[in-house]
């Protein structure tokens, strides 16, 4: 019975981790792709006020 209990704990431990790994990943390439595409926007902003 008590084994039962903290194998559940367990499980649920695990399953906050993965959830966690995932949005820390989307964080992370949500914010790579956040700063590529300013600096893409930049480029193209410098590059017309040059013309």
């Amino acid at each position: 019975m008590m084994l039962d209990f903290l194998l559940c704990i367990v499980q649920y431990l695990l399953i906050a981790l993965v959830l966690a790994a995932v949005g820390g990943f989307g964080a992370f390439v949500g914010i790579k792709m956040r700063k590529a595409s300013d600096a893409k926007k930049a480029a193209q902003t410098a590059e017309q006020t040059e013309e």
